[in-house]
């Protein structure tokens, strides 16, 4: 409590020098397919890590919950950015839509799943669900973005949204981007319905069987999976 955003990010990096490994820092990087420098520190030794930053960082009002993301965020590691999402997403009061310039910032600087999806599900998603009205007219705007990300983002801001989901939105947003190319759009999509089809396997099946000629193979494919577990879907 009280400490400032400097002395966070300057606790997190010591505390993950103090555990590197150089061993993992080329599997690590070669995994995510990335440049960005690893400390070689896996997700088992960083919870220690992420609990002290809760138990001594929590932060007081919005600005300084922004404050240290942004600290965090900052630093050149991957671990750094990792800590920067779970700083973020362990304080819920201040996950809203106000802070979504921040979240979309993560969002295009990321540019890779491991860091996008996380803020997607955890940080937008959450604002999302929070505070609908608001937020629902970004993702309109998100889902024609020209970054992909951004695109992905829109598409998978609902998931676990389970039955408050605006389906009118997510079956528009998966319409809109069906006959798009690119691999992580394609999965994107599938995941999204996928994850709604356990709410609302009736309203997805008949959205896949209604859609079956504009939606990618993948997309189908990866929708389908849990109703053809149920017996929701059959055949091919």
């Amino acid at each position: 409590m009280g400490n400032s955003a400097d002395q966070l990010a300057a606790f997190v990096s010591a505390e993950l020098r103090a555990r590197a490994n150089p061993r993992n820092t080329g599997p690590m990087a070669a995994y995510l397919k990335t440049s960005m420098p690893f400390y070689g520190v896996k997700k088992p030794d960083r919870v220690p890590i992420h609990q002290q930053m809760k138990k001594r960082f929590a932060p007081a009002n919005r600005r300084a919950y922004e404050a240290g993301v942004r600290a965090l965020w900052g630093l050149p590691h991957r671990e750094e950015k990792y800590a920067a999402i779970v700083f973020a997403r362990q304080s819920d009061a201040f996950i809203a839509a106000g802070s979504i310039p921040l979240y979309e910032r993560m969002i295009r600087e990321g540019a890779w799943w491991d860091l996008v999806d996380d803020v997607a599900v955890n940080l937008v998603g959450r604002a999302q669900y929070k505070q609908r009205p608001l937020v629902r007219p970004v993702m309109r705007r998100w889902i024609d973005d020209e970054d992909l990300w951004i695109r992905r983002t829109a598409l998978l801001s609902q998931n676990r949204h389970k039955e408050k989901t605006d389906q009118r939105q997510l079956f528009r947003h998966c319409l809109r981007r069906a006959g798009e190319k690119e691999f992580f759009i394609r999965k994107a999509i599938g995941w999204a319905l996928r994850d709604y089809s356990y709410t609302a396997p009736e309203a997805v099946r008949d959205f896949l069987l209604a859609h079956r000629e504009r939606l990618s193979g993948l997309s189908f494919r990866e929708a389908a999976k849990q109703l053809r577990r149920a017996g929701v879907i059959t055949g091919p």
